[in-house]
């Protein structure tokens, strides 16, 4: 399932326009803190309260979005995978990530977990413990992801 709502939630949003516009003209551009709204993580695809903040578009030659996403305590995304792949790089608090048929792993700041194209993941916050990570996703014709059943609590737990 793929929407503009969706690829927005992983940071594949548009640029202010003035910014885009400077873009598409080969000058160097500076995206203002506060001019991308925050978004909440759609119910559809995210257990708990999750908060994403667009940090750039996949555009410019660069087909890969920038988002920061925080999960609260117990929050965590649905199984999924990416045509072209996704790097997380935790930038604080406790948080898990698995690939399916492999074990739950803990993350910290300054970790940074490259999930491969296609290949069916999670992640998401600590039980008791907030994380923030910067997802950069790639971005293969337009997608980003494809969403899969949301992780219920017992893969959530095992360890």
């Amino acid at each position: 399932m793929n929407t503009p709502f969706l690829l927005l939630a992983l940071g594949a949003t548009a640029l202010p326009a003035a910014t885009a516009a400077a873009a598409d003209t080969g000058q160097q551009t500076i995206a203002r803190a506060g001019e991308q709204a925050s978004q909440p993580g759609p119910e559809a695809y995210f257990t708990g309260r999750v908060r994403i903040d667009p940090v750039w578009p996949a555009e410019g030659g660069i087909p890969a979005s920038g988002s920061l996403v925080t999960f609260e305590p117990g929050a965590r995304s649905a199984w999924h995978t990416h045509p072209a792949g996704q790097r997380l790089l935790v930038t604080s608090g406790v948080g898990l990530v698995q690939e399916w048929g492999k074990p739950v792993q803990v993350i910290r700041p300054g970790d940074v977990v490259w999930c491969p194209p296609g290949v069916k993941h999670w992640h998401g916050a600590a039980r008791e413990t907030a994380m923030t990570h910067l997802a950069v996703t790639g971005t293969i014709d337009g997608r980003n992801v494809e969403w899969m059943e949301k992780v219920d609590d017992a893969q959530y737990h095992a360890r």
